[in-house]
């Protein structure tokens, strides 16, 4: 199961590889399927807010 946002941003996840080798985990939102990444849940610890200027999805700290 995914998260929607009723805009319709939905949150993704992607594990990039570094220049010295190490691989990081990066979170986003996207109106769009991305060419890689897959579709995630919410972390527990986080909630979703709305930029009101820009109306862009952010996550922060519960």
């Amino acid at each position: 199961m995914t998260y929607e946002t009723k805009d319709g941003w939905k949150f993704y996840e992607r594990v990039v590889k570094l220049k010295n080798g190490e691989s990081q985990t990066i979170n986003f939102f996207s109106q769009r399927v991305p060419k890689c990444g897959t579709p995630r849940d919410l972390p527990e610890d986080k909630k979703v807010m709305i930029n009101r200027r820009t109306g862009f999805p952010y996550l922060v700290k519960k």
